[in-house]
């Protein structure tokens, strides 16, 4: 049993990550429907992505180093939410836009947690494997 639940909190943090990427990147699909030029889509899609690109560079580097992974996931949930209040209290204030920032900022912090997680449950591990 325990290693079924060890091979789950290892492997479920990075095939959340890879379908959150996938999901962030179905965003940038919008700057198709603006009728613009090649270099101008181009250049809307770079931009549309930078978040994307950020996270699998850091995917590439928390897959051996999770607590890396769960900090990283932790903070760019907060910074969305963050973000996402300062331009509600800028503008106007709409309780849909708390739900709707929840929906990206959920899943972020819930890999964040699974990442952290995993690196506790093989701190420990190795804990226990020094101490036998």
């Amino acid at each position: 049993m325990g290693k079924k639940i060890n091979r789950f909190v290892y492997w479920t943090p990075r095939i959340l990550s890879i379908i959150f990427i996938l999901f962030l990147a179905m965003f940038s699909l919008d700057v198709f429907d603006m009728k613009l030029g090649f270099w101008e889509t181009a250049l809307g899609l770079f931009m549309h992505n930078i978040p994307v690109f950020v996270l699998l560079i850091v995917l590439l580097i928390f897959w051996k180093h999770e607590i890396v992974g769960g900090i990283v996931f932790i903070l760019a949930g907060t910074l969305y939410v963050a973000i996402m209040l300062m331009n509600m209290l800028r503008n106007s204030f709409e309780w849909y836009m708390v739900f709707w920032s929840l929906q990206i900022a959920g899943p972020a912090f819930l890999i964040g947690i699974l990442f952290i997680i995993n690196w506790l449950k093989k701190r420990n591990n190795q804990r226990d494997t020094l101490i036998k």
